[in-house]
Order: structure tokens, then sequence, then C-alpha cells
């Protein structure tokens, strides 16, 4: 019968786990096999017991919105004792919960200047729209709630906002060139810095291939350092502007944008593919 894991084994590993997943944010070489060594030494548990935890620990990271390590699939095993020593970790280390959620000044700098050549890549499909309830353990959801939602965070973090918009600006202008079409590629308007917020998206682009070339793009950028499940807000704006003209509307999602920067594209209607749920209302005399 497999013993439980102690407080501390597991501030053992969820402490080994960050130290590999700040160097996998910031782009430096680790091996996880050695670090398996280690920790297999350090607390007695074999080698599968301890790839477990570690995608434990990635379930946790997918359930506050956050990035988790390469490789390290997500296997949903809830354990209270999992999110406090979490909690804990990024509780007293400011710098790595600031790299993780892109609140540091390298977790936007990177993908700008790492852009030399790599198309940005987009996922064949979304992911499936899922039930907007999760069955979480109120125990649990207390820890959660005690984190800043990711959605919240993701729209106050304006400078990951702006990186995103710059990342996908410069990637069109990329794209439209490559196709011969540099007269479109000088088009491309970044509308929500030039203009301000009160367009309903963010970049002004076109298609650039065959009789549809000239047809526009509007693009609305969301961007988060999370995974891709990470949820996030559409302005009413933004929802009317998608109703309006579905035919040029497309959300796209950026997603893990520090470390390999993915994303998937949204077409209208927009509430066949996720949940619209009210977040806020506004109160009048």
């Amino acid at each position: 019968m497999a013993r439980n894991w102690s407080y501390s084994e597991i501030n053992a590993i969820v402490g080994d786990y960050f130290d590999m997943l700040r160097y996998e944010q910031a782009g430096r070489v680790f091996n996880k096999t050695e670090h398996r060594r280690v920790l297999m030494k350090t607390i007695g548990r074999s080698e599968g017991s301890i790839d477990r935890k570690h995608m434990n620990i990635s379930a946790v990271m997918v359930a506050l919105g956050l990035p988790y390590i390469d490789g390290y699939k997500p296997y949903t095993n809830y354990q209270k004792a999992l999110f406090e020593a979490v909690e804990a970790r990024l509780g007293k280390d400011h710098d790595l919960h600031a790299l993780l959620t892109g609140e540091a000044v390298d977790a936007v700098r990177a993908p700008l200047e790492t852009l030399v050549g790599p198309k940005l890549v987009f996922d064949d499909a979304p992911p499936p729209r899922e039930p907007s309830e999760q069955n979480v353990p109120e125990d649990i959801d207390r820890i959660v709630r005690r984190f800043e939602p990711p959605a919240e965070r993701d729209a106050r973090n304006r400078q990951l906002g702006k990186a995103g918009e710059a990342f996908v600006f410069e990637v069109e202008r990329r794209r439209l060139n490559e196709l011969g079409r540099k007269d479109l590629s000088d088009r491309v308007h970044w509308v929500a810095r030039d203009e301000g917020d009160g367009y309903g998206y963010d970049i002004l682009s076109f298609d650039g291939i065959g009789d549809d070339a000239e047809r526009e793009r509007w693009l609305e950028i969301k961007t988060t350092n999370g995974p891709r499940t990470t949820p996030f807000f559409i302005t009413k704006n933004e929802l009317c502007v998608s109703e309006e003209r579905p035919d040029v509307f497309r959300l796209v999602r950026l997603y893990d944008f520090q470390r390999q920067v993915r994303a998937y594209c949204l077409k209208p209607p927009l509430d066949e593919q996720v949940w619209l749920s009210p977040t806020i209302y506004r109160a009048s005399l």
C-alpha cells in the first residue's frame, strides 16, 4: 500500500518543481532526469511516484491559470496539502510569481526579442468548451479563491497585454511580407495603440491570400502566460463588434507567452465556443 506524502516531502518536490519551472521560463537548459535522481535520494520515493507528483503539481498550476513544466502533463489528483505548498511558495517568492504571471519585465521582452523567423504556431482547434463549473473540493476551492482570478490578473497586466498586441502586430507584418504583399504589410495598423481601445479590436490586418487578399482582419488579442485553458475577459464592445462583423472579426488567444508563444483563434459567434458569464455589473442610481 502506497504511503501518504508527508509535508516535508511535498515541500521538497514543490521546491524542485519551481526550480525547474523558473529555468524553463527563463530559457535555461536543465536536466529533468538529474533533478529526479536527486529527489529520489532526498525523499526516498520511486521514479514513477515522483513523476506523478510532478504531474499533480502541473494540475495545480492549471487550476491557478499559471504555466507548468512542459512534459509534465497535468494529472488531476487534487490534494489540499499540495495546493497549500504551492500557495506558500508563490506567496514568499514574489519574483517567481511575477515571472509566472507575466508581470516581470523579462516575461514580456523575450517573445519579441526572439521573433526572428519562426511563425506563430496556431492550434488546429481551440480547447473544447468545458462546463463552466468544475468539481473542485470546497477546501481546495477556498485556496484557489485566495489567488487573483487569472482573467482579472491578465486584464490588469497592461504590460503583458501590450506585449501580446506588439507580438501579433509584428507577426502579421512579417506574414504579409512573406506572401509578397509588402503593400498590405505597410497598412497593418495597431489600432489599440494608435487610436485607443474603443474599436472593439486591437490590430487591423489583411488576409493577404488569393482573391480575398485585401479583405480586412480585425484581430482582438488576449494574452496570458498561463496554459491554453486559462479564462479571459471579453468586453461588451468586443462582443458587439464580433456579432456585427463576424466576417472579419477574429479573437486571437496567445498563451504560454513567455516560454514558446502558442495561439488559437476564435471565430464568431463566440458564444458557441466559450462560456460567456457576467462577472461585473454597472450600478446606476
